[in-house]
């Protein structure tokens, strides 16, 4: 009985290392001492296109424009950043952008929602004189109700002041 089951043990063992055959070819160059595969070809490279707005190195990457303590009026500062959205808008009609007015918490809850929706507007108007057609953005405020930053200082104020450019499709 033991032989038996050492004879049908070296069957199976047999069968397995058997399965584990591959049937690749191994590199009969392989370790004489040089390098023979062959070396790729820079035209094979796929070429990926990214959506600039999904690249973190596209100044589209950058979405919020900021105000200054109680005022709605579009910082030089910010018009390159406006044009290069204005220029993908126009070159991508069938994206749409709504842009968000936001306010830190200091104020009343209406007061901050009419800056808030201020804010908007006057980006909106900003890139309407870009060329960006009213059909392709939408103005609305959130006041003080979304913050970006929670802190209770002037430095997390100075990030609440913002319109962020949120698109759609």
């Amino acid at each position: 009985m033991m032989s038996k089951l050492r004879i049908a043990f070296a069957v199976a063992m047999v069968g397995t290392l058997a399965a584990c055959h591959s049937g690749v070819k191994l590199d009969e160059n392989a370790g004489k001492g040089g390098a023979t595969g062959a070396q790729p070809n820079p035209n094979d490279v796929a070429t990926v296109n990214v959506d600039p707005l999904n690249d973190p190195n596209s100044p589209l990457a950058k979405r919020s424009i900021y105000f200054d303590f109680d005022s709605y009026s579009v910082k030089d500062d910010y018009q390159p950043l406006l044009q290069q959205h204005a220029q993908y808008l126009k070159s991508h009609p069938q994206r749409h952008v709504l842009i968000q007015g936001n306010t830190d918490e200091r104020g009343t809850s209406e007061y901050n929602l009419a800056l808030g929706q201020k804010r908007a507007e006057a980006v909106r108007r900003s890139m309407s004189l870009l060329g960006v057609p009213d059909s392709e953005m939408e103005a609305v405020s959130l006041g003080k109700e979304k913050p970006q930053a929670t802190g209770h200082d002037e430095a997390s104020w100075a990030q609440n002041r913002r319109a962020d450019l949120v698109y759609q499709q």
